[in-house]
C-alpha cells in the first residue's frame, strides 16, 4: 500500500488528473519519466526522486513497461529504466503533461513559510513555460532557512517529475543585487514571471 504521507502531499491532494492516471504515484511517475525522457535510472533513484517507495515505484514501473512508455535499458545491474521514445503517443503525452503540470500557489507558500520570512517569491522559468531559464523559482526572506528550503523544493520535484532550479536571497542581498540589474534577477523579471508574494514592492 502507497505510504499515507504521499497520499497526502500537500502539493498533490485532490488533483484530478490523480484520478485519471488512476493514482498520485502513477501521475508522478509519469510525468518524471516525460519530463527526463534523455536519461536512465535505476528503481533507487527512481523512488528516491518520486518520494515513493520502493515497492510502490517498482509497480508503476512494471504497469509503464506493460503499457510501452517505459523500457528497461542495458543489461547492467542494477536494471535502468529509460523513456521508450518510440511509444506511439509519447508527443501528445509530453504536451499533455506540460500543459497540465502546475503548482498550487497555497500550498506552495504555506510550505516555503516553514523556511523562514517570506519577503518575495515568483514563478518563472519552467512555471511560465521558459524552458531555457535559469531560475524557476525564487524567493527572498528574512532568517530562511536553507535546508528547509532544500526540502520544499526536492517534494515540489517529485510531484512535478522535474528539476526545479531556484535561488534565494536574504531582503537586504536582493535588493543591492535589483539595485545593480544583477543578470540572475534580469533572467526572471525581464521574462514572463508571476509575483506569488511581494511584500518588497516590486
Amino acid at each position: 500500500m502507497e505510504p499515507a504521507s504521499t497520499r497526502r502531499n500537500s502539493f498533490q491532494r485532490g488533483e484530478p488528473l490523480a484520478k485519471i492516471f488512476g493514482s498520485p504515484a502513477r501521475l508522478k511517475t509519469i510525468r518524471f519519466f516525460v519530463f527526463n525522457k534523455s536519461q536512465t535510472f535505476t528503481l533507487t533513484e527512481i523512488a528516491q526522486k518520486t518520494k515513493l517507495s520502493n515497492d510502490v515505484a517498482h509497480r508503476e514501473l512494471s504497469d509503464l513497461i506493460s503499457s510501452d512508455l517505459v523500457r528497461k535499458k542495458g543489461t547492467g545491474v542494477p536494471v535502468h529504466y529509460q523513456t521508450n521514445h518510440n511509444f506511439e503517443h509519447l508527443d501528445a503525452l509530453d504536451l499533455f503533461i506540460r500543459d497540465t503540470t502546475n503548482v498550487r500557489p497555497k500550498s506552495l507558500i504555506t510550505s516555503l513559510r516553514r523556511a523562514g520570512v517570506l519577503r518575495l517569491v515568483v514563478l518563472s522559468g519552467f512555471f511560465m513555460g521558459v524552458l531555457e531559464s535559469q531560475i524557476d523559482l525564487l524567493v527572498v526572506g528574512d532568517r530562511l532557512e536553507e535546508k528547509v528550503l532544500a526540502a520544499v523544493v526536492r517534494s515540489l520535484e517529485a510531484e512535478l517529475g522535474r528539476e526545479i532550479r531556484y535561488a534565494s536571497f536574504i531582503t537586504e542581498d536582493f535588493r543591492y543585487r535589483l539595485g545593480v540589474y544583477d543578470r540572475l534577477l534580469r533572467d526572471v523579471f525581464d521574462y514572463p514571471h508571476r509575483l506569488l508574494v511581494d511584500k518588497i514592492g516590486i
